[in-house]
């Protein structure tokens, strides 16, 4: 019962990266522990009999390599060692903060995966580096940092990721970092989303006689408390921010797998899963097979030749139940997506199409249309004919769109603002610093 109340707070009213039926599951079994009540979904369907233990995971240092340090001194790596291959394993729920290295009580933290990776980058007797994922998906604090540091690290070596069987939302993140990401015939990768999960308890106080009364200071101090129904101005709060989070995570993907899976594809596919041969159609894998016989030709390939070819062969199969988000243009539902170099030169991205094709400068319009709507989502207001009529890209208009967001602090709340050295500054970081540069001018 102690740790209840923790478990609760990472648990509920704040962005999750995970599979919904993972969240549901541990709603079903131990949300009842927590609220000592019976519990019931709204929006989503839930099964009762589908539930999954947790544990609480311990606390670490941000910014420290103790943990690495500490396998040096002993003559040890933090991670296994095959053939010149570092193995680091990525599996179960991911947590922000935690205290080890690897697993632990079907957890693994993202400070013990930065650590393993770091410690892989440094060894010159590591040649390349294959993450082994089998994760769900977990907290979105810290997921962004380090799937920039899973980035930065394949520019010095190879960076291979073999999924067996999952890599869902923050797992998906990480994967999408590798150069190459191999996948297994029933393997399943995607659910590129947000989820947020709150309680309502007010039914079953009121049912026992209990009356809590909350004092606070400052109107948003209590917003998504547990023991009254979620007001609609709160909720539609909420949404906003899931929706900025969507939209870093589709960067995130964007940056990492290039015109193999771009942002606008990324949203495209509305957090679906996509399973072995759609995924590869999808642009969300590179390769199907065995991930212990890849892994193997990984391991055999000589130095420097493993990520030769990154974007690779793509499969011709045509997905039999999931669409190809490649093909779809402009979903309605879908966030603008995030330049994936927000901070190139205006010049380049405002170049006018001199070679573009009236189709092409059609669908551009199109794009600058949509971008504009969806910005709307976000409360950011750009005028589209205007846009269009001053030849605006759309890749300006999103980073107009970051700028807009990381000016107004609306996303300071939900994204982690301090990488560490290795990593590429945060765009939103890199947009704010420039909108203050200029307001001085």
């Amino acid at each position: 019962m102690m740790h209840h109340a923790q478990i609760a707070q990472r648990a509920f009213n704040t962005p999750l990266m995970v599979d919904p039926a993972k969240a549901l599951s541990f709603l079903s079994g131990l949300g009842p522990r927590i609220t000592g009540q019976e519990i019931t979904f709204h929006g989503v369907d839930a099964d009762a009999s589908d539930q999954t233990a947790v544990a609480l995971p311990a606390r670490a240092s941000l910014f420290g390599n103790d943990l690495a340090q500490r396998h040096q001194r002993n003559g040890t790596q933090p991670f296994t060692m095959i053939d010149g291959i570092a193995v680091i394993e990525i599996a179960g729920t991911l947590v922000h903060r935690g205290a080890w290295i690897g697993q632990s009580s079907g957890l693994t933290s993202y400070e013990g995966i930065a650590a393993q990776l770091q410690a892989a980058v440094a060894d010159p007797g590591v040649r390349g580096i294959a993450l082994d994922i089998d994760s769900f998906g977990g907290e979105v604090a810290g997921a962004f940092d380090l799937a920039d540091r899973i980035r930065a690290a394949r520019s010095q070596k190879p960076v291979h990721a073999f999924v067996a069987e999952h890599a869902l939302s923050a797992g998906y993140v990480l994967a999408s970092q590798a150069d190459r990401i191999i996948l297994p015939r029933t393997g399943a990768v995607g659910s590129i989303g947000v989820v947020a999960l709150h309680t309502d308890m007010s039914g079953a106080i009121n049912q026992k006689g209990i009356a809590v009364t909350l004092i606070h200071a400052g109107s948003h101090k209590i917003d998504a408390n547990p023991y009254q129904p979620l007001p609609e101005a709160v909720h539609d709060q909420m949404q906003r921010e899931l929706e900025v989070v969507r939209f870093l995570f589709a960067e995130t993907v964007a940056a990492g797998r290039g015109d193999r899976l771009t942002h606008t594809a990324a949203l495209a596919t509305e957090a679906a899963v996509f399973r072995g041969a759609d995924a590869i159609v999808a642009g969300l894998a590179d390769d199907l097979a065995d991930p212990v016989t890849a892994f193997h030709a990984f391991a055999a390939a000589p130095r420097g030749s493993s990520s030769s070819n990154r974007k690779g062969p793509q499969m011709t199969t045509t997905p039999t139940d999931t669409a190809n988000p490649a093909t779809v243009a402009a979903p309605p539902a879908a966030m603008p997506a995030v330049a994936a170099a927000p901070d190139a030169p205006a010049a380049a991205a405002d170049a006018a199409p001199s070679a573009m094709t009236a189709d092409a400068v059609r669908a551009e319009a199109a794009e600058v249309a949509q971008v504009c709507a969806q910005a709307a989502r976000l409360g950011v207001t750009i005028d589209a004919a205007d846009a269009v009529s001053k030849g605006l890209k759309p890749e300006a208009l999103r980073a107009r769109v970051l700028a807009d967001l990381a000016a107004r602090s609306d996303a300071a709340g939900i994204i982690a603002t301090a990488p560490a050295a290795a990593s590429k500054e945060s765009p939103i970081v890199a947009a704010a610093k420039k909108t203050a540069s200029d307001a001085k001018r």
